[in-house]
């Protein structure tokens, strides 16, 4: 008996080691060893003549506290969160009202949300920053018929950026809230209705409660690449150096690469961190 009971459990752990050894050795050579090699680099010393001289040094942590650097940072903080809850306010009821649509509406509809992806996001901001420049669609046509004297300024601001924050990250919004909220038991609802409740009360109290996980899940999809996307500014035209253009500009243009490693640590620690609050979100809503 013990004897078929072991080669019943060699025979379930054998396909099971065989697609664990492929995922691990993938995990190790484009995850961990790059974030390894990106720490390694960080307590370096920075070279004159190349990118880095191997030896130690915590420098590079210690300029991350210097006015420059904590400005930037802290700008770039308040932009993703901006970004966030600009895309949630926007999301929230777009996602709702497909929720509520047919499986075969609901279908065409996602595929409309996810249809930009089909073209480079280079591309896409690029044609935006067109359009609304000085000599853009938008001014030419207001010049045209007389409401303005002089072209708008909405290109290279800081609302121009915000603008294709949110535009590019608008999706990764919808997707986690459509999901969560279409997980909602529509009988919890109804009960909501009969014990009283109106449509307001119902969404404060039951939709939004239970829709969390994908408020949150979002929030992250939004927040830790909004740090990092330094092309975003790069188009749109902004003066106002961001967390991502600085850890671009340290390695290619500085060529301070421990600095620039340092500074992909501290964003690392941020996704990470996020993550674990998540997770601990997660475990709070299981335990509910």
């Amino acid at each position: 008996m013990n004897t078929r009971r072991q080669k019943r459990y060699q025979k379930n752990t054998i396909p099971i080691l065989s697609m664990v050894g492929p995922t691990g050795l993938w995990l190790l050579l484009f995850l961990a060893f790059p974030m390894v090699y990106v720490l390694a680099i960080s307590v370096m010393t920075k070279s004159y003549y190349h990118g880095v001289e191997w030896v130690f040094s915590l420098e590079s942590y210690k300029s991350l506290f210097q006015s420059r650097y904590l400005k930037i940072t802290w700008d770039s903080l308040v932009l993703a969160l901006k970004t966030s809850i600009i895309c949630l306010v926007a999301a929230y009821p777009f996602a709702y009202i497909l929720s509520k649509m047919r499986p075969a509406v609901k279908g065409f509809c996602l595929l409309l949300v996810m249809l930009p992806f089909w073209i480079n996001g280079l591309i896409r901001l690029d044609g935006w920053a067109n359009i609304i420049r000085d000599s853009g669609i938008i001014n030419t046509f207001l010049l045209h018929i007389g409401i303005i004297s002089k072209p708008l300024r909405m290109f290279k601001t800081d609302g121009a950026v915000l603008f294709g924050m949110v535009y590019t990250f608008l999706p990764f919004m919808i997707l986690p809230l459509q999901t969560s909220i279409s997980k909602i038991d529509p009988s919890l609802i109804e009960a909501s209705r009969d014990l009283g409740c109106n449509k307001f009360r119902t969404f404060v109290r039951v939709i939004l409660p239970l829709s969390a996980p994908g408020i949150f899940s979002g929030i992250i999809q939004v927040f830790i690449p909004s740090l990092g996307a330094f092309y975003i500014s790069d188009i749109m035209g902004s003066n106002r150096l961001l967390l991502g253009n600085l850890i671009k500009n340290l390695f290619m243009s500085e060529k301070n690469w421990p600095a620039g490693a340092a500074l992909s640590v501290l964003l690392i620690a941020f996704t990470l961190a996020a993550l674990k609050l998540y997770s601990k979100i997660g475990s709070m809503d299981d335990l509910a």
